[in-house]
């Protein structure tokens, strides 16, 4: 289990790796996203995408997927107040394989509440030729190892 103690600025920290079919990207955008481009083929070869790409709030699902399954689930994670910015960089298509990592920039201990801290971070995902498809900042509440 990582305790806030186990972090430190500038740790860069590997969450995995994953690719995206046409069928998930069109799912997904049809219950949630339904623009044209996420769920048409015909309609999005005519957009300035040149054809189906996965909606930003897919992205970021995958991109929660890949954090909880390569941190979160081994971690004292208590949550998360919420993200600082989402930037949705480039298109997201199917076949991609997108890979995420987190950098911590600050490791704060809670002031106020001795068995708690905050993590800040940088999060990224990137596509298989190393383009950076999605960047958010993060703020994560875990535990302390000595409070837990």
């Amino acid at each position: 289990m990582l305790y806030l103690e186990d972090f430190e600025p500038d740790q860069v920290i590997e969450l995995g790796s994953r690719s995206v079919t046409k069928e998930e990207i069109i799912a997904f955008a049809e219950q949630y996203d339904p623009q044209p481009f996420h769920t048409d083929e015909a309609a999005a070869v005519e957009t300035i995408y040149g054809g189906i790409i996965a909606s930003g709030w897919h992205t970021v699902c995958l991109f929660m997927r890949l954090l909880v399954d390569g941190l979160l689930s081994d971690a004292a994670s208590m949550g998360s107040p919420g993200v600082d910015e989402v930037r949705w960089l480039k298109p997201v298509r199917p076949g991609d394989v997108l890979t995420a990592r987190g950098v911590i920039h600050e490791v704060i201990p809670s002031r106020s509440k001795p068995d708690r801290g905050v993590l800040r971070t940088t999060y990224e995902m990137f596509n298989q030729d190393g383009e950076r498809v999605l960047s958010m900042k993060g703020v994560g509440m875990f535990r302390r190892r000595n409070n837990a």
